[in-house]
This record gives C-alpha cells, structure tokens and sequence, in this order.
C-alpha cells in the first residue's frame, strides 16, 4: 500500500474514527485504525463492535493494500508532521513508513485479515435530513440521557417517525427532553433506540447546513451516512417509556418568560453552588403575576434576582436542580418560552408560546 494525502485531511478523519476504537479490548486489532486505500481514496476505519466510524480522505494511491495501525500512535504522529502533504506506505512485513517533509516514522503495524466486519445495514428503511435538522435535534434532547447503566433503555434517545414528523426523546429520571420536528413530506415509519455515544458522534460529522444526512435502519442496527462520513451503531433493545404519560395534562400555574433573563439569572445563582452540592437547589418563587424571583443561598453566600413575567393561576415556589434549567433552556431557539406548573413539588414543563416543537420536563427538588 502507498499513498499520499493531506495531512489536515487525515487529522480531521483520524479524529473522527478514532471515537469509535476500541479502548478496553483483549483483541489488539480493535485498538487499531484500518487503512483501506483504493480508487485515488483512503477510508479509514474504528471499530469497537458495537460502534462503527467509517472516513473517507482523497489522496493520491499509487499502490492499492490494507492494514491495520494502532490508533494513539498514528494521531499522534500525523498530527505532529511537519508538512501539509503526508506519505504512507506499507510493505509485506507490515512497516507502516510515515513520512512528511524530512520526517519518516517507522511503525510496526496489524494485518488487516483480523479486523472485524462492520455490519451491513440495507435500504429498505431511510430517512434523508437536512444535517442542520439532525444536528439540532440531537443537541436539544442529548444531555437528558441517562448514564445510568443501570437502567440501559434510558442509555439512549428514542428516534421516532409517524411518516410526516420526527420525535427525539431522552428520559434520565429527573427530567425529559422532547424535539419534534414536521418534515413536510412522506417518510417512512420507524421507531427506535439509538445510544448516546452513537448520537454524540452524529452531531460531529453533521457540519453542512444545506447538505443532507442518510439514516438507514435495521432491526438491530443503524446507519448515518453523510457521504464522507458513516456510522454504523447496534441499537438498543427493548420497550421505550411512554413519554407521552409523563406530561400532565393540567397545570395550576402557566408563566410566560423572556428565555434569557431567566437563563442569565439561574447561570448567576449558579455560581455560589459547588459541584458537589448537588441538593442545593435553585429557587423559584412568584410575589405576584408579574414577577419572578430567582435565588440560591449555600455557605457560599446568597443571590436574589428578579425577571418580569406574566403568570395566571397559582403563585408558587418551586426548587430546581439549576443544571436542569439551564441545560434546557441553552437548548431553546426561542426568546419566550412559557413554563407550566403543577404545584411545588409535581413536574414543571417548558414549552413554545404557540408549536410543538418541544417539551422538556423537570422534576422539582422536594422541600
């Protein structure tokens, strides 16, 4: 095998596929990246089994082959060359010689025989989206995921299409995040569970706002294809919660808020609660219908902040975990979002003034 490529192209795919090697495996070749070069381009790949990245990176190959290099020392090296244009060339013996400007590395490398198959996913079921679209999904429902492994159906976000819209929806517990997007057009009917690690590599190779993303989906297994990247991820199995029951029907108090004054102000509060203090929460107490109070007091000290609202029905006080709040509101497009209440100690919903297009729910911290 010999090629040569762009340095910064091969960093860039590196950094990629590097997500998806292996880290505690038995089996040395799962700590590598393959090398496949072929038709003027490479592909790169890492693979942990049960998450696939694929990349591909122009260069010129002179010498078609395959092999298998260990994945640290590969990115370390390429991102430390010294010239913009990088050669690659691998002999029988499997020396992998790196060379760039009056730099040559020498590496010992795997043969690719070994390296394990990424599963095949077909064509029958696909959604094609506008990246931005995804992208924006996924960061608006991603950091309500739980990493309780524990509870593995909750590892995930559930992705689900009627055939006219899709739904995210993340669940950990203590909150829930829902992002409904209309897409105008047929599409086919899915419903899964994708993992988190699959989702937050998706968000980084979805970069074209007008370019379009390929989801496929299997039985066992999903597909994201952007045509110069692709991950291949094992879904997870089982019975998603029935989110719709978690939203109450009523509420007692409805608020209508300025987004970024309530943001700025439990950003503030904030910063005199510890990170391990988890318990001590974030105060949100209505002194009349126009008028919301933000406080935290700890043995830091204390802030007390006010922001102009409009509430109908009950004035209450409500205690947050102020992760929780901002966590959902940094993820709003939207400059006013109303919050709808069911008493002091029952789920606290954020929603649009007027749409669907999400929900995120919040459970109080009990006084």
């Amino acid at each position: 095998m010999k090629l040569v490529s762009s340095r910064d192209s091969l960093v860039e795919a590196i950094s990629i596929v590097q997500k998806a090697v292996s880290t505690r495996s038995t089996l040395p070749i799962l700590d590598g990246i393959l090398i496949e070069a072929k038709d003027n381009s490479v592909k790169l790949t890492g693979y942990d089994l049960e998450t696939g990245i694929e990349a591909l990176v122009d260069a010129d190959v002179m010498e078609e082959g395959s092999i298998v290099i260990p994945s640290r020392i590969f990115g370390e090296i390429i991102r430390k060359l010294p010239e913009a244009e990088v050669s690659i060339n691998a002999n029988e013996r499997m020396i992998i010689d790196i060379v760039s400007g009056s730099s040559k590395f020498a590496i010992n490398g795997i043969s690719a025989e070994g390296f394990p198959t990424i599963p095949v996913v077909g064509d029958d079921n696909k959604i094609v989206l506008n990246q931005d679209v995804l992208r924006n999904m996924i960061s608006q429902t991603i950091f309500a995921i739980s990493t309780d492994e524990g509870r593995p159906i909750l590892n995930g976000s559930l992705f689900e299409s009627d055939g006219k819209s899709i739904n995210m929806v993340s669940i950990d517990g203590f909150r829930m995040a829902h992002r409904k997007q209309e897409i105008g057009e047929d599409i086919p009917v899915m419903k899964f569970l994708i993992p988190g690690k699959a989702l937050h590599e998706a968000g980084r190779i979805l970069t074209g706002k007008d370019a379009e993303v390929v989801i496929y989906a299997s039985t066992n297994h999903i597909l994201f294809d952007t045509g110069r990247f692709r991950i291949v991820s094992r879904l997870i199995n089982g019975e998603f919660l029935d989110y719709h029951a978690i939203v109450p029907k009523n509420s007692s108090t409805t608020m209508i808020v300025d987004k970024n004054a309530v943001l700025d102000a439990v950003e503030r509060a904030s910063l005199i609660i510890q990170k391990e203090d988890r318990r001590c929460p974030v105060s949100l107490s209505m002194s009349d219908e126009e008028t919301l109070v933000i406080a935290s007091s700890t043995e830091l000290g204390n802030l007390r902040e006010e922001v102009h609202c409009q509430i109908t029905g009950d004035l209450i006080g409500v205690d947050f975990n102020h992760k929780y709040i901002i966590d959902a509101l940094r993820s709003i497009e939207e400059d006013t979002v109303k919050f709808l209440f069911s008493g002091s100690n029952g789920p606290s919903v954020v929603v649009p003034v007027e749409g669907e297009g999400y929900t995120y729910l919040i459970l109080p911290l009990r006084k």
